[in-house]
């Protein structure tokens, strides 16, 4: 599926969203949000993770859209608000569909048994994925647009 816009990815580069998840992941996983950014910066290396963070963010920016908001004024007030919070947000809120996103982080730092990727893979742990992927995605944005 297409992503909200081209320019989503420069909007939420690598860094910006270490610094925007690295929140959720420290509580998440009990550890300070210095370990959690270090770690983060790690596993969004792998191009596909960040991808999937995008593919989350995006779907949570066509859900926000308003059928007389334009793509570019949404995405410019994300931008403002970005750069006036500095990307700092709350963490979000502990679920199952958010752990899944947390062991997909971890698989990629190799901090995860191996056989959770198969789990991950299955219907109903890419099912849990996506949704997770939605629920961090939908956080971010609405915790900009306050």
């Amino acid at each position: 599926m297409p992503l909200f816009s081209k320019r989503l990815p420069h909007l939420f580069p690598r860094k910006d969203l270490v610094t925007l998840v690295a929140p959720t992941y420290a509580a998440a996983m009990s550890v300070d949000e210095e370990e959690a950014r270090e770690r983060l910066a790690l596993a969004l290396a792998a191009p596909e993770l960040l991808e999937d963070l995008h593919w989350g963010i995006s779907e949570a920016l066509f859900d926000q859209q308003g059928p007389r908001t334009s793509e570019d004024a949404l995405l410019d007030r994300i931008a403002k608000a970005m750069q006036e919070r500095g990307g700092k947000v709350k963490a979000a809120a502990a679920g199952p569909a958010l752990s899944a996103v947390l062991v997909r982080v971890n698989l990629e730092l190799g901090l995860a048994p191996e056989a959770l990727r198969a789990t991950l893979q299955s219907e109903k742990g890419s099912a849990a994925l996506d949704a997770g992927l939605r629920e961090l995605g939908a956080h971010l944005v609405k915790s900009l647009l306050r």
